[in-house]
């Protein structure tokens, strides 16, 4: 059986990000040859299909330029009881450097914020991934002095 999500696009000035449908999630998780995201994958479409009423705080949310080439892409890790829901991202090697992870996140953690019962979106990053907390710092989120298991997290509220 299939699960069907609205389809959710957002569009900034270069990039479309959009929720990939459950097809999509399988034929990336079946062409991931990277053994850790294809398990962080599986572990989204998993919430996918347990949270069909919430799931775009679970698919896997492509990230393109206008042009139709695909720069990375990024997803939550499910809408918290608390109001909080976790970002994770990534942007591909050949693309980064030129502000798509930037532009990415804040589109996506912007629309996340106007979302019903949306409070915070947190993010964690490894401890030396400069690259990263400086497109957190450019997003607006600061430490919350806790350390999670890839590195200190960052919120934004």
């Amino acid at each position: 059986m299939r699960t069907y999500v609205k389809r959710i696009v957002l569009e900034t000035e270069r990039l479309r990000l959009y929720v990939t449908s459950q097809a999509e999630m399988e034929e990336i998780i079946d062409r991931q040859t990277d053994d850790e995201l294809q398990k962080a994958y599986q572990e989204m479409l998993d919430g996918y299909l347990a949270h069909p009423e919430q799931g775009e705080w679970y698919a896997i949310w492509m990230v393109t330029r206008h042009d139709g080439v695909q720069v990375g892409d990024l997803s939550f890790k499910g809408l918290n009881e608390d109001g909080s829901v976790e970002i994770g991202y990534g942007i591909n090697d050949e693309f980064q450097g030129q502000g798509y992870a930037t532009e990415a996140v804040a589109a996506a953690v912007n629309w996340a914020l106007k979302r019903a019962g949306v409070l915070r979106v947190e993010a964690e990053t490894e401890p030396d991934n400069a690259a990263s907390q400086r497109v957190l710092a450019k997003c607006g989120f600061v430490p919350n002095g806790i350390v999670g298991e890839e590195g200190p997290r960052y919120v934004r509220r």
